[in-house]
């Protein structure tokens, strides 16, 4: 009887041990991209172009009362990607990504419908990563570049559509 509770409480302690190794620290990367929209349609083509050195911000809002939990800005690398690193945990905040700002005169229209990407920053998701991906962000060319009809066509849109 001695052995079994021996063994028992041995497995328990190592049970806590693996618990307490796989908590995740109150800590998340932020990871997305921004791109030039040159064919003006809101999402990604062939004609997009990345963007290098655009501001994006990241803000936490409560969902109850709206007050801000938590903010920070980055800029994207030579590879129009970013990384932002979250302090603590969101569970009931809104946390969404922004583009605040590009460094290319000819394509810095910002949409404000399409501006966001939302993000989840908690443990308690279901998510068993730190790294949370955002959703593609961009900025519009003022008018569209040459071969967008085309582009669009081999998507399978009409260039009308857009």
């Amino acid at each position: 009887m001695a052995k079994a509770i021996m063994l028992l409480s041995a497995l328990c302690i190592v049970a806590l041990a693996n618990f307490a190794n796989c908590h995740h620290p109150e800590t998340f990367d932020v990871e997305g991209m921004v791109y030039c929209d040159t064919c003006r349609v809101r999402f990604v083509t062939n004609k997009s172009e990345i963007i290098e050195g655009a501001t994006v911000k990241l803000q936490c809002r409560s969902i109850s009362t709206g007050v801000e939990t938590f903010t920070t800005e980055g800029t994207t690398d030579k590879d129009g990607k970013y990384k932002l690193t979250v302090e603590g945990d969101h569970q009931n905040d809104i946390c969404e990504v922004t583009v605040v700002k590009s460094p290319r005169e000819d394509c810095k229209e910002i949409v404000s419908a399409f501006e966001k990407a939302r993000i989840e920053c908690s443990d308690n998701v279901g998510m068993h990563t730190e790294v949370r991906y955002a959703n593609p962000l961009f900025f519009m060319k003022t008018q569209a570049v040459e071969g967008c009809p085309e582009t669009l066509e081999e998507l399978g849109l009409s260039p009308l559509e857009y």
